[in-house]
């Protein structure tokens, strides 16, 4: 039997938090005077401190970034352009209105949203959790935009951290995949295994890792399917998939997951025309939205019979 037991499958679509068709502009960033000078025509992306937006009609609101201030404000973060008009990110404390997040309406946004939306909310977490060096524990300044930030004490410069983590469906080369549930979820919903870089680790390493550890498998044949960043509130997520043994017991030993079974391809399928997680379906098996990289990766393995 071959390490690649079964139909190979690839990613039918691409993730829908890494959609993006916004250009970052990254020359733009330490320009200060073009900056100055794009902002009376730019628009500023509003984020409260759930980062929740405006959005309105399923579209996101941007508002004229001249409404705020008459100039760029400190901690604002440019994105990029988007229709040749500068935009920012800019922290707000509450937000009136029509509002969401990322989980509840990052599905129904346009590619050029999403992106929006991601980087937005990514680096506003990280500014909201870095006003202090790592490295002499001194006051630290926005600076590049936002993309950066600067020790008042040293000069030393840090920037925005990204936690890999890989994310892996599991099956058996043929019908079935295996699927868990961590404790702290309800009955019946269900999901594919993740879990975190260590450092020093390889990808590869990782996912044979973490099945052994959250349900005592061996992996064979990894392979790289696709990523997805998912700014909840700095990670992204790499996904694979791997084959395992129907027939090894499972153990449970890192105390993560507290139930997993192996589904068929038809039961995996029924779930998907269920609805998912959100949907409240009287279901027998509840899988994850379409926000998360691990439901394509799903629907993916599903059509590829």
């Amino acid at each position: 039997m071959s390490d690649f037991d079964g139909p190979v499958f690839e990613l039918n679509q691409t993730p829908l938090l890494s959609r993006s068709a916004v250009g970052r502009a990254e020359e733009l960033r330490s320009d200060t005077e073009a900056l100055r000078a794009g902002w009376p025509d730019a628009v500023q992306l509003r984020v409260d401190r759930r980062g929740q937006v405006e959005i309105e009609d399923g579209a996101l609101v941007l508002r004229p970034a001249i409404d705020a201030a008459a100039e760029p404000i400190p901690g604002a973060v440019f994105l990029g352009l988007r229709d040749g008009r500068h935009v920012w990110a800019v922290p707000v404390t509450e937000l009136d209105g029509s509002v969401g997040d990322l989980r509840l309406a990052g599905a129904a946004l346009s590619d050029a949203d999403a992106g929006l939306v991601t980087g937005a909310v990514a680096v506003l977490a990280w500014h909201r959790s870095a006003g202090f060096s790592a490295v002499d524990g001194s006051p630290t300044t926005p600076t590049t935009s936002g993309w950066s930030r600067i020790s008042e004490a040293t000069g030393h410069e840090e920037f925005p951290r990204t936690d890999p983590a890989i994310i892996c469906l599991v099956h058996d080369g043929g019908e079935q995949v295996l699927l868990a549930r961590q404790g702290v979820w309800p009955e019946r919903r269900f999901s594919v295994l993740a879990g975190f870089v260590e450092a020093g680790e390889s990808l590869e390493t990782c996912v044979a890792r973490e099945i052994k550890e959250e349900v005592g498998l061996d992996v064979r044949g990894i392979r790289y399917l696709g990523s997805q960043p998912w700014p909840f509130p700095r990670s992204v997520m790499i996904g694979f998939a791997a084959v395992a043994d129907p027939a090894a017991p499972l153990a449970f030993s890192d105390g993560e997951i507290a139930e997993a079974r192996w589904f068929t391809r038809d039961e995996v399928r029924s779930a998907i025309d269920a609805g998912d997680w959100m949907s409240g379906a009287d279901a027998p098996l509840l899988l994850p939205g379409p926000i998360s990289i691990a439901r394509g990766m799903l629907e993916s393995w599903v059509s590829a019979s």
